[in-house]
């Protein structure tokens, strides 16, 4: 079976190693599930959450010119996609850089006024002048 990049398919561990994990995907066809591509969190270990024999799905994410299959089990997770509930609501544009700044400068500005208020609490100015 040719395997295509970006598609899911299904396959078995056949190996572990403490850089990953090895899966096949057909008979005679298999690639490499680097450690950070197991999981959506930080794996230390790999055999905590993989097991040799244990089927996985796995996304081909490249073919090398040598043959080298990387694969990853967690971008072929099905991402949770909120439900929709009957709102036609439309999805927030992205914001522009002025929006951005605007944003920032406004928490900035923020956070500087709490800071203050706290020094000015424990006795104002210190180290300064008097």
């Amino acid at each position: 079976m040719e395997l295509l990049t970006g598609k899911i398919y299904d396959g078995k561990v056949t190996g572990i190693t403490k850089f990953g994990a090895f899966v096949e995907t057909s008979p005679g066809t298999s690639g490499m599930v680097h450690i950070s591509e197991v999981a959506n969190r930080y794996v230390e270990n790999i055999s905590d959450v993989l097991t040799v024999s244990q089927t996985v799905k796995v996304m081909v994410m490249s073919i090398s010119d040598d043959g080298k299959i990387a694969l990853s089990i967690k971008r072929a997770e099905k991402p949770e996609r909120p439900q929709n509930r009957g709102n036609n609501r439309q999805p927030p544009k992205p914001a522009t850089f002025e929006d951005m700044m605007s944003a920032f400068k406004k928490t900035s500005d923020e956070k500087l006024g709490d800071i203050k208020r706290q020094g000015d609490k424990r006795g104002g100015n210190r180290g300064g002048r008097h």
